[in-house]
């Protein structure tokens, strides 16, 4: 384990060795800075997925992820953070790993002919949403508003619904609605996919 407990102090460690001019380097500080800076890249390596995950749960999309992330695509941010998972360790079997982001593809492929599906109910409440003054998330409604794919409003809606709880409570109603629906469909194409693995082994 470092010798260091928090970040102030393990940065500290690791600054002030560099800082150091060749001739003074104390060995053992060189070994425990590169301890410590061994034991931040392992828990950096945990962090990052798990922010991933908690900004995805936020309604935050991949094209958003992609320059928080350092990379140009959103496919390029959802390669990074399924690389990141895979590294931090898992029981799952490559097999499982793949069928697993296999079912996350067919889930979010079910939702988005959902919305499709009912384009004019989305396209009706991003309207009164986007209509909103001083709504932090409104924007991004909008821009998705004007989008041809009903898809593109998923996101900026399920973004914005924690700005609506207390001044557009009916608002936030229907937009929670969505969220419902959303995860309904999420659900049941999960256990489909299940039943049919199931059925297919047996």
């Amino acid at each position: 384990m470092p010798p260091y407990d928090n970040l102030h102090d393990a940065l500290e460690l690791v600054e002030g060795v560099l800082g150091e001019a060749t001739a003074d380097y104390d060995p053992r500080r060189v070994l425990a800075a590169l301890e410590v800076l061994r034991a931040l890249r392992d828990t950096l390596t945990v962090w990052e997925p798990q922010l991933i995950e908690a900004a995805r749960e936020a309604g935050v999309s991949w094209a958003e992820l992609a320059p928080a992330l350092g990379v140009a695509s959103r496919q390029a941010a959802e390669r990074r953070y399924l690389r990141l998972r895979d590294a931090v360790g898992s029981d799952h079997t490559a097999d499982e790993r793949v069928q697993k982001t296999r079912d996350r593809r067919a889930e979010e492929k079910a939702v988005m002919q959902w919305a499709r599906e009912n384009s004019a109910s989305l396209r009706r409440l991003a309207g009164q949403i986007s209509a909103l003054k001083g709504v932090p998330g409104v924007g991004k409604v909008r821009r998705a508003l004007a989008e041809d794919d009903a898809a593109a409003l998923l996101t900026p809606l399920s973004g914005v619904i924690q700005h609506l709880d207390q001044t557009y409570p009916q608002l936030a109603v229907e937009v929670s609605l969505v969220r419902d629906h959303m995860d309904r469909v999420r659900r049941e194409t999960h256990e489909r996919r299940q039943s049919s693995r199931a059925g297919s082994s047996s």
